[in-house]
Order: C-alpha cells, then structure tokens, then sequence
C-alpha cells in the first residue's frame, strides 16, 4: 500500500518545528494499512474543564491521516486536507491518546481516511474522517516529499 517508507524517526524529525511537535505528538506505528501515534492530554491538548480539546483531537487525526496520505502517494505528488471532520464520543483526561489511520479510498484524485482515537483503556474517544485531494506538485513549488523550512514534509 505505501509507495514509501521512512522510519517512525525520520517521520518524527519530518515534524520538527511544527504544530505536530507543539502538540506533543509521537508516531508509534507504521503497519501495512495504518499510521499510529499517540499525544499527551496535558496543558498543552485540553481546554479549560480538564479534558481533551476537540480541536486537539483534530489535529491528531489530521496528522495521522496527513501522514497516510503523503506515505501512499508517488514522489513528487502533494497531498492537501479538503474536508475533516471529528465525532467526539466519550472525553479523556490527563494521560495519554493512541490514534489510528486506516484508508477508506485510495484514488488517483482524493483519499479518505478514517481515523480512530482511544484512551489508554482503549475507549473509544473520537472518530474522525480527512478527506485529501491528491495533486501533481507545481514546478519549482514545494512538494509534499521535501523538508520544508521548518522540517516538515
């Protein structure tokens, strides 16, 4: 399925510098049909009552199924978000979240990814769907597979 394949290291430094490391989160797992990574609930995800920001767990999910996208595409192709969206079924509190990417389609145009959040108990705690629009990178503009300036990919 994957058309590369880098290490968790070298998608962890791709990262570096970015909203993915602001927000503590760590690629755990790279399987022949999913992206996995966890992200602490902590001061840096929740909001105001204790509990997981919504808008954390979107990150998350946006992130893992980012990630998929750019690993099942050919060089020089770039992967941009058209659509998220994310159910938040039950909170988390302080500890730990474990997100998981799985493929929904896999096109020549768009890809839809289905990602699953749970808590250390494994409890369900978010659902999400990305929705991606897959394109030839523009001549001399930046393309998904080369480090950006902050070392992003």
């Amino acid at each position: 399925m994957w058309k590369k394949q880098p290490t968790l290291e070298a998608m962890q430094l791709a990262c570096t510098s970015t909203l993915v490391a602001s927000l503590g989160i760590e690629f755990t797992a790279l399987g022949e049909d999913f992206v996995e990574a966890r992200m602490p609930v902590d001061e840096r995800t929740m909001q105001p009552m204790g509990l997981l920001h919504g808008g954390a767990s979107a990150a998350l999910a946006e992130t893992l199924g980012g990630a998929g996208a750019y690993l099942s595409v050919e060089e020089g192709t770039i992967c941009v978000g058209l659509e998220i969206n994310a159910n938040h079924v039950r909170p988390a509190g302080r500890g730990w979240v474990v997100g998981r990417a799985t493929a929904l389609h896999i096109g020549k145009t768009t890809q839809v990814w289905q990602i699953t959040i749970r808590d250390a108990a494994e409890n369900l705690v978010c659902v999400s769907r990305l929705t991606v629009a897959v394109r030839p990178a523009a001549a001399g503009g930046p393309d998904c597979n080369e480090p950006t300036e902050g070392g992003q990919a």
